[in-house]
C-alpha cells in the first residue's frame, strides 16, 4: 500500500465513527428532548423512524449525482451536513415557535450526511491499494462498532459529570469530528474507483445481473440479522439482570456492539489467511444459534448471552457482502454501492418490523417474534452454500 493512502484509510475510518455518532448520540437524549420541550414520546420515537427513512432516500439517489460531482465533493458534503445537523439541535429548537420542528430539521439534516457516509466510504476504501481489499473493509466497518461504543461511553460520563442539561455541549464536541474529518478528504489522496478506460455499470444493466440480486439478498438478511436483535438486546439484559435501563443500555447494545466490532476486527487482522464464504456461513450459523437460544430456551440471562453472540455472529456479514460485491461485480461503480446500502438498510428496518409484528400478533410475545426472524441469518447460508456447490460443480465439469 502506498504511504499517502493511509490517511484516506484513517479519514474512512473516522468517517464510521462520524456515522456511529449521528445515529445514536440524539436516542440518549430522548428523554430530555421530551421533558425540555413537552413533546409526546410518539413523536420523539418517530425521530428515528425519520432519520432512516431520510438515509434510504439518499442511498436510492446517491447514485445519481454523485459521480457527475465526484466522490470528494460528496464525502465532504456529508461531514457538513452531518456536522451542520448537530450544531442545528443546539439552536433550531430554541429558535422556532416549534421545538419539535426544530429537532426534525436538525435530524434530516445530519441524515442526509449520514446517508451519503454509508454510499460513500466503502467504495472509497475499496479504491485504496491495499494488499487484502477483504480484510480492510471488515476492519473499516468495525469502526462504526467501535464509535457506537465511544458514543454512549463517552456521552454516559459526560452526562455523569457535568449533567445531561449541558448535552448542547457535548453535541457541539462531537460536531468537531465531522469538521475535521471534512478537511481531511479535502486534501487526502483518492483512487479511481473504476479502472481508467471502464466505466460504472448502470442500474438497469446491475438490475439485469443475478449476482447483484444475491448480493441484495445478503445485504438485506445482513442488516435485518443485526437490527432484529440489536434493538431489543437492552430489554433482554434489564429482564435477565434485573439492572435499570442505564445499565441496561451499557450490558445490552454495547456488549452487542463490542462483540460485533470484535469480530470485525478480527477479520481485518486475519483476514488474509481465512477463507471469507466459509467465514461467512460459520457466522450465519452461529447467528442461527444464538436466535434460538434467545427465542427457545427460557432464561432471560441466556436470552442476554444470545443477544452478544448475535452480535458477534452478524459482524461479517455486512462487509463481507461489501466485499464479495467488488470483488464479483467489479464494475459495478458507485451504483452497486448505493444499491447495496439500500438493501442493508431496508433490511435494518424491515426486521425489527417484522419481529415487532409477530410478537404483537402472539401476545407481545418478543421471543416469537425473534423466532419469526431466523428467517435472515438462514437465507444468507443457504444461498452461500449453493452458490459454493454450484462454483464447485462449475470448476468440476468445466461447464
Amino acid at each position: 500500500m502506498r504511504q499517502n493512502f493511509k490517511t484516506t484509510m484513517i479519514a474512512c475510518f473516522t468517517g464510521y465513527v462520524v456515522q456511529a455518532i449521528i445515529n445514536n448520540f440524539v436516542p440518549l437524549l430522548f428523554i430530555t428532548l421530551q421533558n425540555s420541550y413537552d413533546i409526546p414520546l410518539s413523536k420523539i420515537t418517530m425521530l428515528v423512524t425519520i432519520n432512516f427513512a431520510v438515509q434510504l432516500i439518499v442511498d436510492m439517489i446517491a447514485a445519481v449525482f454523485v459521480d457527475k460531482i465526484g466522490y470528494r465533493i460528496s464525502i465532504v458534503l456529508a461531514h457538513i451536513f452531518s456536522a451542520g445537523g448537530l450544531i442545528l439541535l443546539t439552536v433550531l429548537p430554541d429558535l422556532l415557535p416549534d421545538a419539535f420542528t426544530g429537532i426534525l430539521i436538525s435530524v434530516i439534516v445530519y441524515a442526509i450526511g449520514g446517508g451519503l457516509i454509508e454510499v460513500l466510504i466503502s467504495p472509497i476504501m475499496e479504491s485504496c491499494p491495499t494488499e487484502n481489499k477483504e480484510s480492510a473493509m471488515s476492519l473499516l466497518h468495525s469502526f462504526y462498532c467501535w464509535g457506537h461504543v465511544g458514543v454512549v461511553l463517552i456521552s454516559t460520563v459526560f452526562f455523569g459529570l457535568v449533567g445531561i442539561e449541558n448535552w448542547r455541549i457535548l453535541a457541539c464536541v462531537w460536531a468537531v469530528i465531522p469538521v475535521v474529518n471534512a478537511v481531511v478528504f479535502i486534501k487526502t489522496p483518492m483512487a479511481p474507483l473504476i479502472a481508467e478506460g471502464e466505466k460504472g455499470m448502470p442500474v438497469r444493466e446491475l438490475f439485469r445481473n443475478k449476482t447483484f440480486w444475491f448480493l441484495m439478498l445478503l445485504m438485506l438478511c445482513a442488516g435485518a440479522s443485526e437490527q432484529s436483535v440489536s434493538q431489543w438486546a437492552s430489554t433482554f439484559a434489564e429482564s435477565g439482570l434485573g439492572v435499570s435501563k442505564a445499565v441496561g443500555d451499557l450490558a445490552g447494545p454495547m456488549a452487542f456492539a463490542v462483540l460485533m466490532g470484535s469480530a470485525r476486527a478480527f477479520y481485518g487482522k486475519y483476514g488474509e489467511k481465512i477463507n471469507l464464504d466459509r467465514f461467512m456461513i460459520g457466522s450465519g450459523l452461529l447467528c442461527v444459534f444464538s436466535y434460538l437460544l434467545i427465542s427457545l430456551v427460557p432464561s432471560p440471562v441466556f436470552s442476554l448471552i444470545g443477544c452478544a453472540l448475535c452480535g458477534l455472529s452478524v459482524g461479517i456479514m455486512w462487509p463481507g457482502s461489501f466485499s464479495k460485491a467488488a470483488a464479483s461485480i467489479r464494475t459495478g461503480g458507485t451504483a452497486m454501492f448505493a444499491m447495496l446500502a439500500l438493501a442493508g438498510d431496508l433490511g435494518c428496518s424491515g426486521g425489527p418490523t417484522l419481529v415487532g409484528l409477530v410478537s404483537s400478533a402472539a401476545g407481545n410475545n418478543l421471543k416469537i417474534g425473534i423466532l419469526a426472524a431466523v428467517v435472515f441469518p438462514i437465507l444468507p447460508v443457504v444461498g452461500l452454500l449453493v452458490q459454493r456447490r454450484s462454483r464447485e460443480k462449475h470448476l468440476c465439469t468445466g461447464k
